[in-house]
């Protein structure tokens, strides 16, 4: 296998399930790339909204700009969120966890609703309240996340998505997967054995496939559902039986290097599970 793999695009999500920021540069924090999912919109029962339940999130565009966040969408006026907002904070779920968060100081709920039919509040994530990723694939190693799914970053490779579209009746873009890095270098799935990328002082951990959901079948430009497709396509050959779902992908957790800035183009070291070792993850087809 290759010993390096160079990057052809960096994405942040300001805003969990609201478009990607395409970046020619980034700087690395201790929760992912800049920004990455700071920010999150949450319903009446201060729970999170994602694109699961709000696919409209995809027509959202977040912009940073000096101490704002830009909010717009094709044909509504946008909307300017301070980034220092006020004092008050509220206990907010995602998934199994209940961090604390600063909400906004501009009512969000009627501009998104508009946009997307939903209504919620923007949240910010606080320094010093970052939640932890799940030390059973991270070890002795501690990843931290504001908002997520899971993990820091989601590394996916330009052949995987290459594979994964023969098997498609029509090629879907990678912004389906909604990536950090995405890299090329490496064979088909390659990523899968990674365990390591390396850039000078910068060490990013490779510790789980990311297992896929109903998003990826969403048009990232409309918000629209779009069959069943990919997943339809993984689960003949992408099941891990221990994660229970389909994967695309390599979630990765931040070990070292705060501070550095990854470019496109940029070449980072790969480290490889050893062949003689047994397999990390086995994949197959899902049993029906």
């Amino acid at each position: 296998m290759t010993e390096r793999v160079r990057i052809v695009s960096l994405h942040a999500y300001p805003v969990k399930g609201c478009r990607a920021i395409d970046l020619p540069r980034a700087g690395v924090t201790p929760t992912g790339l800049q920004w990455d999912r700071n920010w999150m919109f949450i319903d009446a029962a201060n729970r999170f909204l994602s694109q699961r339940e709000c696919p409209g999130l995809a027509r959202v565009d977040v912009r940073v700009a000096d101490d704002h966040l830009v909010f717009g969408a094709a044909g509504h006026e946008e909307l300017h969120c301070p980034i220092e907002t006020g004092t008050e904070r509220r206990q907010v779920t995602i998934w199994r966890d209940s961090p604390i968060a600063e909400v906004c100081s501009v009512d969000t709920r009627d501009w998104l609703e508009r946009v997307t039919g939903v209504r919620g509040q923007l949240v910010r994530g606080l320094a010093g309240g970052e939640r932890r990723c799940d030390p059973t694939f991270t070890g002795a190693d501690v990843g931290k996340a504001f908002f997520p799914d899971a993990y820091s970053m989601l590394v996916t490779n330009v052949a995987s998505l290459a594979a994964l579209n023969e098997r498609l009746p029509e090629p879907l873009p990678m912004n389906r997967f909604r990536p950090n890095i995405v890299v090329e270098g490496a064979g088909a799935f390659d990523e899968d054995h990674m365990t390591w990328l390396r850039a000078g002082p910068l060490a990013l951990k490779c510790v789980k496939p990311c297992t896929r959901c109903i998003v990826t079948t969403t048009d990232q430009r409309t918000g629209e559902r779009r069959g069943e497709e990919p997943l339809r396509a993984l689960r003949r050959f992408r099941w891990v039986p221990a994660l229970k779902g389909v994967a695309f992908g390599m979630n990765a957790i931040v070990t070292a290097g705060v501070g550095s800035q990854l470019a496109v183009g940029q070449e980072l070291d790969v480290e490889w599970h050893p062949r003689s070792a047994p397999a990390r993850w086995t994949f197959r087809a899902e049993a029906v």
